[in-house]
């Protein structure tokens, strides 16, 4: 029989990866200006968006897999 997995883990590290994309929006839209200005300079600069798209990525990907496991919704599994 299949037994049952608690997602209260799973319910802490949504909250804490959505916390945490919804904190990264913030700060990138509360200094537009900054951003804009500093990320348009070229050069080594160009490390600054491209870091900035990989932990975006990161970060509101796990939420996104996780709050999709919450519903229940999952990859099949196997081709």
């Amino acid at each position: 029989m299949e037994q049952k997995k608690s997602k209260g883990p799973l319910v802490i590290k949504t909250l804490i990866f959505g916390a945490l994309s919804g904190a990264l929006y913030y700060l990138l839209f509360s200094n537009v200006d900054w951003v804009t200005t500093t990320y348009t300079m070229g050069g080594w600069h160009t490390v600054y968006p491209v870091g900035t798209a990989l932990v975006f990525s990161f970060v509101h990907g796990t939420f996104a897999s996780n709050f999709l496991s919450l519903l229940g919704i999952e990859p099949k599994g196997g081709h």
